[in-house]
């Protein structure tokens, strides 16, 4: 199925209106990404393009550029979200479990919900077997943290017209690569509805940071622009804003702060809860049951 045959079109001021525990006005949704990019493969995106302008492998300042996510920027997220007392939803590739260990079993133990992200990064359109490949990266998260993710997102939001039957098969119950809406959705499938969930590439900082090339203060004011607004339209009714990080861009010293002030205006309102995609769907559900 075309997407447009997956989900008919609905307009936000004519739905029920989603009420969140204690009338709280928004959800703050915080993803942290975590990727597993193989040298013997072109970079997943680069911050320093080739001299000759032709992409050469091995790419040792673009990879190596990814790496110090792993091995120092992730480590700053930890220590933010810890000292928050926020559990972010972590999507992360399945071989992060097996390459970057030490890093997959930090967020695991310090309890945040792992979300599917493929095996490896690389685009979904590249998988020879896309069956086999969203069946092993789900086995593989759920033998690591002990139970299988409900979520998935897509290297790159990277779906063909055959992802969400597949996702739906494997078990997956919510995607994020569908940023069509505010609110969750549902979409069809063979094995039955998936819910999308609002994740953003309005507030990532791939775009915001590596494709548009902002200055690292914009990302805060971007960000709090949108929280003010939501929080405001939330006194109507409930609204999501998801923010999307990664550690090789936001977990640079340089940008750090202007992380830490995103949560420092959002933690200065009321009526704001930090939730994982999970909990977020559970809701969502409970809405849709009552309503």
């Amino acid at each position: 199925m075309i997407p447009r045959d997956r989900t008919a079109y609905s307009a936000i001021v004519d739905r029920p209106k989603l009420v969140l525990p204690g009338n709280a006005r928004l959800v703050f949704w915080t993803i942290v990404n975590l990727e597993v990019w193989d040298i013997a493969r072109p970079m997943a995106r680069q911050v320093l393009p080739a001299p000759t302008g032709q992409v050469l492998l091995p790419d040792v300042p673009n990879w190596s550029w990814h790496e110090y996510g792993m091995r120092v920027g992730f480590w700053r997220f930890l220590k933010l979200f810890d000292e928050l007392g926020i559990q972010p939803t972590l999507s992360i590739n399945a071989r992060v479990c097996e390459d970057y260990g030490r890093v997959a079993a930090a967020a695991r133990d310090a309890g945040w919900e792992f979300m599917g992200h493929a095996y490896e990064q690389m685009p979904i359109h590249k998988v020879e077997d896309q069956r086999a490949m969203i069946l092993r990266s789900m086995d593989i998260l759920e033998k690591f943290c002990g139970r299988r993710p409900v979520g998935w997102l897509g290297p790159g939001l990277t779906e063909t017209y055959d992802t969400p039957d597949l996702l739906a098969e494997a078990g997956v119950r919510y995607i994020g690569d569908w940023v069509h809406d505010d609110e969750p959705t549902e979409i069809a499938t063979a094995h039955g509805p998936l819910v999308t969930l609002p994740y953003s590439v309005e507030l990532n900082d791939i775009p915001m940071m590596i494709v548009q090339h902002h200055e690292s203060e914009y990302f805060t004011r971007r960000c709090i622009d949108q929280f003010d607004r939501l929080y405001a339209e939330g006194r109507e009714r409930a609204k999501i804003m998801a923010v999307a990080i990664h550690p090789y861009i936001s977990g640079q010293p340089h940008r750090m702060r202007y992380l830490e002030a995103i949560y420092a205006h959002a933690r200065g309102h009321s009526d704001v809860v930090f939730w994982t995609g999970d909990k977020i769907l559970d809701w969502y559900l409970g809405q849709r049951r009552s309503g």
